[in-house]
C-alpha cells in the first residue's frame, strides 16, 4: 500500500481518537494535521479536513438524533445560512496566499486552545447554568421546544454565517464558533447544544465538501484513507473516554492545539519571509 495512503489513514485516525476524547472542538486539529504531516497547503487540506470532519460529526449527530438531544430547527436554520457561505469561504481560500492564510489559521487555533483551557468542566458536561431572561432563543417550558422570534431567528443565522465561512475558509466544523453562540443566545441544555452543533457541522462540511469536489480542489488519494481512519478512531476512542478525566483531557488537547498553533504561526511567518512580505 502506498506510503501516503498509510500516513493519511493514521492522522485521521489520530483526529477520530481526539474527537471521541475531547468532542466536536477537536476536529480543528484535522487541518495542522495534514500541513504538517503530509506537506499540504491549508487550502489543499481543508476540503479533506471537512471531510472526515463532517462524516464524524454527522454520526454524533444521528446517535444525538436518536436521543432527541438535537434541535432540528435550530440545526436546520444554522446550516442553512452556513452551507450558502461556505463556497465564498472556499472561493477566498484559494484566493489567498498560503503563507497568510496559515497565519489565520494559527490565530483561530490559539483562540480556541486558549477557551478550551479555561473552560469549566461543569460547562462541558451539562453542569448548572445561568440563563438570563433576555435571551433571544428560550425553550417554551410547556412545548420544551424554542419559541421562535425574530432575534432567534438573527441570532442563530448570523452564527450559522460565520461557522460557513471558517468551514469553507479554513477547513473547521465551526463547533468552536455554534457552540458559544448557543450558549449565549439561548438556554437550551449543554448536552443539546452538542447535539445540535454536531448536526449543524455535519450539514454545513457536506456543503463544503460538495462545493471542492466540484471545483476540483478535492485531493481524494489523500481525503477517502483520512476520512476512513478518522471514523475508526472516533469509534474506538468512544471506550477510551469513560475512562479518562474529561477536564484534564481538555486542558491536555488545548495546550498541545497551543503549541501547534504556534508552530504554524511559525511556518507562516517564515513563508512570508521567504515571499518576500517583509
Amino acid at each position: 500500500m502506498d506510503v501516503t495512503l498509510l500516513i493519511s489513514a493514521a492522522l485521521g485516525s489520530l483526529v477520530g481518537l481526539i474527537l471521541a476524547l475531547t468532542g466536536a472542538g477537536g476536529a480543528i486539529i484535522a487541518v495542522p494535521l495534514l500541513v504538517f504531516g503530509l506537506g499540504l497547503g491549508v487550502a489543499q487540506a481543508a476540503p479533506i479536513g471537512l471531510l472526515a470532519v463532517g462524516l464524524s460529526a454527522g454520526l454524533g449527530a444521528l446517535l444525538a438524533l436518536r436521543e432527541g438531544k438535537v434541535r432540528y430547527k435550530a440545526a436546520a436554520l444554522m446550516a442553512t445560512a452556513g452551507a450558502l457561505i461556505s463556497p465564498i469561504g472556499l472561493w477566498v481560500a484559494h484566493r489567498v496566499p498560503d503563507a497568510p492564510l496559515t497565519l489565520v489559521f494559527a490565530c483561530v487555533l490559539g483562540m480556541v486552545a486558549v477557551r478550551m483551557f479555561r473552560q469549566k468542566s461543569g460547562a462541558m458536561h451539562g453542569g448548572p447554568e445561568y440563563a438570563p431572561s433576555d435571551l433571544p432563543c428560550r425553550l417554551n417550558a410547556d412545548r420544551g421546544k424554542l419559541d421562535w422570534t425574530a432575534p432567534c431567528a438573527r441570532a442563530l443565522a448570523l452564527s450559522g454565517v460565520l461557522s460557513g465561512f471558517l468551514s469553507g475558509l479554513l477547513g473547521v466544523g465551526g463547533g468552536f464558533v455554534i457552540v458559544p453562540a448557543l450558549r449565549r443566545a439561548s438556554d437550551i441544555p449543554m448536552q443539546g447544544i452538542v447535539a445540535t452543533s454536531l448536526a449543524v457541522i455535519a450539514l454545513v462540511s457536506a456543503a463544503g465538501v460538495v462545493a471542492s469536489a466540484a471545483s476540483g480542489h478535492m485531493l481524494w488519494l489523500e481525503a477517502l484513507p483520512f476520512a476512513a481512519g478518522a471514523l475508526a478512531g472516533m469509534l474506538g476512542g468512544r471506550r477510551a473516554a469513560r475512562h479518562v478525566s474529561g477536564k484534564r483531557l481538555q486542558q491536555s488537547f488545548a495546550a498541545f492545539a497551543g503549541c501547534v498553533a504556534v508552530g504554524m504561526a511559525v511556518k507562516a511567518v517564515l513563508g512570508m519571509h521567504t515571499s518576500g512580505w517583509f
